[in-house]
């Protein structure tokens, strides 16, 4: 079988025409990309060659797409269990950049890349951006967080070769981030919805008016949103805001980006081969129906990943897209198995309240989750801001919008929950990922 590996130009492919790529030619090259990485990791990945051992298999017994349920899944702890280096597939000489998760859970999570993996980052990268209908002569803010993060120097260098001004303010400094927008022309932003929440609020603050500012778009990504929280900073702002997808694990920002349709994320399917699965019984799901997203790195020489389970739960978009990419869709991911929690026998997920809350005209996109425990039952507080305006209306007024919350919140999930309305700016904002739940239930 001929060696991809060395073969440059077959990993990389103009934008042009990947995302546009005919399906038989598409699988085809996902075939060769699937069995050639197969190859690879088992020659040189312990962990992955003894689970192969295991199952009777070999790379040779790859020899359609379908076959990829046959390999054996990587977890998060495999990772860690083999920290720093222990799933590198190529000597620390070939080498060229490493990041890590920030690793408060315990050890961090550490990721490699040789030269050919960033040529294939910025690639990826150029395409995310182009979903956002961003170009050459653009200036893009780049408020991710630089540094062992991947979304800094992920979305920077991407930006650099799309032919884009890249401005690397990273993130924090709320009120430089609103200076440098207005003052340098800023036309896009990169950071975490949530911290574009606080500079809204920042900007506001600062007598700033968005029709003052050129930004047409926001490119955000590294933690779950909704649909709601999208219409409510388009509504605030005027930009169009761009749902982004990527894990460290498989290489940073750039595996899957919404279009100008705004209708799921497309992902690249020449360099990222997904997979649909029940998460408690593994099979495969049926196009249009949720699972749990598992992906394999079909072109990252450095730290292959092989059936990597990502927790996200999302579905396959059936229909066509209306922006002519022929890379498929998966719905928006606004959920992740591990982020459920249970509260007397019934499945929560953050992004039902999150979408309840900002139905309700009044609140604010600032809440938090508190869970506890009383005399041996489970409690659920839900904690929301609301506008000045509502807060500085009578009684009855409150009572009737946490009614109005209340039922909300009741029709989604089935069961009833303590709501508290809060002041405007009395949530603790984030300058990253925001923490949504607080779980002092074993306190």
């Amino acid at each position: 079988m001929r060696d991809l590996w060395n073969d440059h130009e077959n990993l990389i492919h103009p934008s042009s025409t990947a995302d546009y790529m005919g399906e038989d030619q598409l699988r085809t090259l996902q075939l060769q990309r699937l069995r050639a990485v197969t190859k690879h990791a088992y020659e040189n990945q312990k962990l992955f060659r003894e689970r192969m051992d295991a199952k009777g298999l070999t790379p040779e017994d790859i020899k359609t797409l379908e076959d990829v349920n046959l390999l054996p899944f990587t977890q998060k702890t495999d990772l860690r269990d083999t920290y720093p280096y222990g799933l590198f597939c190529v000597p620390m000489n070939e080498v060229v950049r490493l990041h890590a998760s920030s690793g408060t859970t315990g050890k961090p999570i550490v990721v490699a890349y040789t030269e050919e993996d960033i040529e294939v980052w910025k690639e990826v990268m150029v395409r995310t951006f182009a979903c956002a209908g961003l170009h050459h002569g653009d200036i893009i803010q780049n408020a991710y967080g630089y540094g062992l993060f991947t979304g800094g120097l992920g979305a920077h260098y991407g930006a650099e070769a799309l032919g884009a001004t890249v401005i690397p303010i990273s993130g924090g400094n709320s009120e430089r981030q609103i200076m440098v927008m207005r003052d340098f022309g800023s036309t896009a932003i990169c950071s975490t919805p949530s911290y574009f929440l606080h500079l809204i609020e920042y900007a506001e603050e600062m007598g700033v008016d968005w029709n003052d500012i050129p930004l047409r778009a926001g490119v955000f990504g590294a933690e779950p949103w909704s649909d709601e929280m999208r219409e409510y900073i388009e509504g605030r702002t005027g930009i169009k805001a761009y749902d982004i997808y990527g894990l460290s694990e498989i290489i940073g920002p750039g595996v899957a980006s919404a279009c100008s349709a705004q209708r799921g994320l497309h992902i690249f399917e020449d360099h990222f081969l997904f997979e649909i699965v029940d998460p408690v019984t593994d099979e495969p799901m049926p196009d249009g129906e949720e699972g749990e997203l598992i992906i394999t790195t079909l072109s990252k020489r450095a730290m292959p990943v092989m059936r990597y389970r990502t927790h996200d739960i999302t579905s396959v978009i059936t229909e066509k897209c209306s922006c002519g990419r022929t890379v498929r869709r998966i719905e928006r991911i606004a959920r992740r198995s591990d982020d459920m929690f249970i509260i007397r026998g019934v499945n929560v997920f953050p992004s039902q309240v999150e979408a309840a809350l900002l139905k309700a005209e009044g609140t604010l996109p600032h809440y938090q989750i508190i869970l506890t425990n009383q005399d041996g039952m489970d409690q659920m507080e839900v904690q929301v801001e609301v506008t000045d305006e509502v807060f500085s209306d009578t009684v009855r007024g409150l009572e009737e919008l946490k009614k109005k919350i209340h039922e909300a919140i009741t029709h989604i999930l089935g069961i009833r929950v303590k709501l508290t309305l809060a002041e405007p700016n009395t949530i603790a904002r984030s300058q990253g990922k925001a923490k949504r739940v607080i779980d002092q239930r074993n306190k």
